[in-house]
């Protein structure tokens, strides 16, 4: 017998690595024939009712709760190698019926219930012989029975045979990994290496036997199947009379059972009535024992009431107690620093019995309590008392401060010393009343709107004096000779001697004015927002520029201690008054930034080129700013930046009218007056850059050269007949002049090329003018020629009107009899043009290799149209031209 194609390994891996990656396991795989034709019918068949070959496999994926379990068909693609064509779920299955038109029993059609079309009709699947069908439907019946938990209907298949063939061809199944578990996942029926004998069977071994018995029995002697029925029934009465008879034998027995049934019966009754006698009783009991614990309950939790209302009561007078000390330092105590101790203990009391009558620590009952309302609103007018007093005297105090500092000249610079603004012992005197203000915000937070008003218009005149007399010292103390504006003006002399001045000591006087100023504005604003009692992020520490503090505290005590006071605020407390923040410093800064406007301005008229050195420095300062405590501080050094920005354009704008007036004042030739002043000018605005001003001085040369470039070509344009002379000159001093510069500005490099370029085709032309001014008639007869080239062939040529062999001999003894004379004649009309002797040389080699080219052209048209003519040859024109 020949083996079946379920149990070739090859076929089974081949149906795995078609449906690889789904996590499926192949369990049974069968090659089958494919069919829609009818058995047992004559006629052509049509391409639909082919055998097609397929392989059909069972496959089942594991599941956490259960397995699923799939019927797959799979065909052969061209190459022969199996891909995936159909899937059905097997637990959809509904019908399983063997084709009666098949008289081998092989073919067959399954059904699903969830098809979408079930007009058409399914495939029907021949297998090679009956065994490979049974085996396959064998499978499928005991996944469904095992793993689906149902069986689909089976037509035309006797399942008594169905199981005889299953006893006699059991199959083995390997399992892959060890034993079953507990609940098994899937089935491998293969042959292996550990084999069990199959015991999930569609029958069991009783009906088994049962049917063996019966089927004997038929073999015995039992002919027709009516018979058989008959005898059946005659042995099912006889079965009933026996036992009806042995009932009605046992009569006596039953009639014994009942009557003991009945005396047990009242025994029963009689004690049900004893039962409900004492039931009652014992209610009555319990009832009775009840009532006594109710009254003693009652009596216990009433002492114990009135215990806790005594202890209650207690708390609450304690609470609503006034300490007569503390009375009498909030309505009427003194501010002096040797009385704050006192002052802050009674601000503390105040807020703890503020907070204890409020209903998340007083009950909301006693809330509500006459006593409890009356005794709040006396502590509302203690703080109110408390608080207009204070802050009365935190803004009289604030004044009287800056007022003693100001009328002290000591505290300013005067002339010949400059004094360094120091605020150390205002901060000092400040911090000894930054703990009441702390209270202050947390008994009443609209009170610190008028004390900040206070403070910042009272040190806003502090800070202003104090910048203003620095200001003005600064500039009394550096002496530095004024440069003139004027830099790129060809009608003026020259201006190397006010460009070369050194003015680096007034840019030094801007940068100490920031230096000083900028750190202690940012304090001063970090102070303020500690002070004053705002939460915002990331404050700004101290620096310092503080100046020379008391003897009598250190530098750790410069952040007012005020952490201190909310020890039991959460670490992560963040403010959103940044904005409140901002608007105070507004008022504590406003009118500083004139003072450093007059220091600007001073420094622009000294040297306008200053403005870059002033930019760079204030873009550091900028940079180094964040958007904290100290924000107005970065809004000030914008403000300055932008006029910084302002005055230097302003400067730009008229250096390029200086340039744009050479247009109508200057002589036409020669190099114009702003090409060498702007490289000076370029040198000195490089020495100027600090910090990131870089843009600010390429913009400037973009404007600057390209209004000079602009010029240039207006200033050409004014002679046609030297316009070409003027434009390589000044891009050539543009190059000489700049070549150092543009190897280290990128910028300048570009403008440099942009000069090169222009240079190169200005001296084409000039030369290409020069050339043929002096070959004129040569190299127009060769322009001839190759112009007729493109209409007709060099052959005839020769015999057009004005090109014949005579007319070339001509125009050759014309233009290269004495041709030495020629160009010496070329070399003088250079020189003559050129007011810069040092590009003579190299215009000079161009202009030969110039005319060397054009006169190689010329020479290959005559060789190519007249190639009988002699003219001289290139070789002998080189030699002319090395020679000269």
């Amino acid at each position: 017998m020949a083996k079946s194609s379920a149990d070739d390994d090859e076929l089974r891996r081949a149906c795995e690595a078609a449906i690889e990656g789904t996590r499926q396991k192949v369990v049974l795989s069968i090659r089958v024939a494919k069919s829609h034709g009818m058995w047992g019918k004559s006629g052509k068949l049509g391409r639909g009712s082919m055998a097609k070959p397929r392989v059909l496999a069972i496959s089942t994926k594991a599941k956490v709760k259960r397995t699923k379990a799939f019927l797959r068909v799979f065909k052969y693609s061209n190459g022969g190698v199996l891909e995936p064509a159909k899937l059905y779920k097997l637990k959809h299955l509904s019908k399983v019926e063997v084709v009666t038109n098949d008289p081998s029993g092989c073919t067959f059609t399954l059904g699903f219930d969830n098809l979408r079309s079930q007009s058409v009709a399914p495939p029907q699947w021949t297998m090679r012989n009956v065994a490979d069908r049974n085996r396959l439907l064998f499978c499928i019946m005991n996944i469904c029975k095992d793993v689906l938990g149902h069986l689909p209907k089976v037509v035309g298949i006797d399942v008594v045979e169905m199981a005889l063939w299953a006893k006699d061809n059991t199959q083995v199944i390997t399992k892959r990994q060890g034993d079953f578990q507990d609940d098994p996942e899937y089935y491998a029926f293969t042959e292996g290496d550990m084999q069990v004998t199959v015991e999930k069977e569609l029958v069991s071994q009783a009906e088994e036997e049962d049917m063996e018995a019966l089927l004997g029995t038929y073999v015995m002697g039992i002919g027709e199947a009516e018979a058989f029925s008959e005898r059946l029934k005659r042995e099912l009465q006889a079965l009933e009379a026996a036992n009806v008879h042995a009932i009605l034998e046992n009569e006596p027995l039953i009639s014994e059972v009942l009557q003991g049934l009945d005396v047990a019966s009242n025994c029963v009754e009689d004690m049900d009535e004893w039962l409900c006698i004492f039931n009652v009783k014992l209610r009555h009991m319990r009832e009775d024992i009840e009532a006594i614990e109710s009254r003693n309950n009652k009596l216990e939790m009433q002492s114990v009431n009135n215990k806790s209302l005594i202890e209650e009561l207690d708390k609450l007078l304690e609470r609503m107690r006034i300490p007569s000390e503390y009375a009498a330092c909030l309505t009427g105590g003194s501010f002096d620093e040797t009385n704050m101790h006192e002052n802050i203990e009674a601000c503390e009391w105040l807020a703890d019995a503020l907070q204890s009558l409020e209903v998340p620590q007083l009950d909301r009952s006693y809330a509500k309590m006459k006593s409890a309302r009356e005794k709040r609103a006396e502590l509302d007018r203690l703080k109110n008392t408390f608080v207009r007093r204070a802050s009365e005297f935190l803004r009289n105090y604030f004044a009287s401060l800056v007022d003693f500092m100001i009328s002290d000249k000591s505290y300013f610079s005067q002339r010949g010393q400059l004094k360094r603004p120091d605020h150390a012992d205002l901060r000092y005197k400040c911090r000894t009343y930054a703990r009441i203000l702390q209270h202050l915000t947390n008994l009443d937070k609209n009170c610190l709107g008028s004390l900040r008003k206070a403070y910042c218009s009272s040190l806003n005149l502090l800070l202003r004096r104090e910048a203003r007399e620095f200001a003005n010292e600064l500039r009394a103390s550096t002496k530095a000779s004024r440069v003139p504006n004027v830099w790129l003006d060809g009608s003026t002399g020259s201006n190397q001697s006010a460009n070369s001045a050194d003015t680096s000591n007034v840019s030094e006087a801007y940068a100490k004015m920031l230096t000083i100023f900028v750190p202690l504005l940012v304090d001063e604003s970090s102070f303020f927002a500690h002070f004053m009692c705002f939460e915002v992020p990331d404050l700004v520490p101290p620096g310092p520029a503080n100046g020379n503090k008391p003897n009598d505290y250190d530098d750790n005590d410069d952040d007012l201690g005020i952490m201190d006071i909310e020890e039991n605020d959460k670490p992560g407390k963040k403010s959103l008054d940044l904005e409140a923040l901002n608007v105070s410093l507004r008022d504590l800064l406003d009118g500083i930034q004139e003072d450093f406007y007059v220091l600007v301005d001073w420094t622009y008229k000294i040297d306008p080129l200053l403005s870059i050195s002033m930019h760079g420095i204030t873009e550091r300062y900028i940079s180094g700013q964040k958007d904290d405590a100290a924000g107005y501080v970065r809004i000030l050094l914008d403000d300055l930046e932008d006029k910084i920005s302002t005055q230097f354009s302003r400067f730009v704008d008229e250096a390029c009218h200086q340039i744009e007036r050479n247009e109508r004042n200057v002589r036409v030739g020669g190099v114009l007056a702003f090409i060498p002043r702007f490289a000076t000018l370029a040198t000195r605005m490089e020495q100027y850059i600090q910090g990131q001003s870089r843009d600010l001085v390429d913009q400037a040369y973009i404007k600057f050269v390209t209004i000079m470039f602009v010029t240039l070509d207006r200033v050409a344009q004014t002679d046609i007949k030297y316009s070409d002379v003027l434009l390589l000159e000044n891009y050539a001093a543009f190059q000489n002049s700049l070549y150092d510069l543009a190897n280290v500005v990128p910028i300048l490099a570009k403008f440099y090329h942009q000069a090169s370029e222009s240079y190169e085709q200005a001296s084409t032309r000039f030369i290409s003018s020069i050339i043929y001014y002096q070959f004129e008639r040569l190299f127009q007869f060769a322009r001839k020629i190759e112009d007729l080239m493109f209409t007709i062939t060099p052959e005839e040529i020769p015999f057009q009107v004005g090109v014949s062999k005579g007319d070339l001999r001509k125009a050759v003894k014309s233009s290269l009899s004495g041709v030495d004379k020629s160009i010496t004649a070329m070399y003088k009309k250079l020189q003559k043009n050129l007011t810069t002797e040092e590009l003579l040389p190299s215009l000079w080699d161009k202009l030969k290799k110039e005319f060397l080219d054009k006169y190689d052209s010329f020479a290959q048209l005559v060789a190519k149209v007249y190639p009988s003519e002699n003219i001289p040859a290139v070789s002998d024109m080189r030699d002319i031209l090395a020679s000269m």
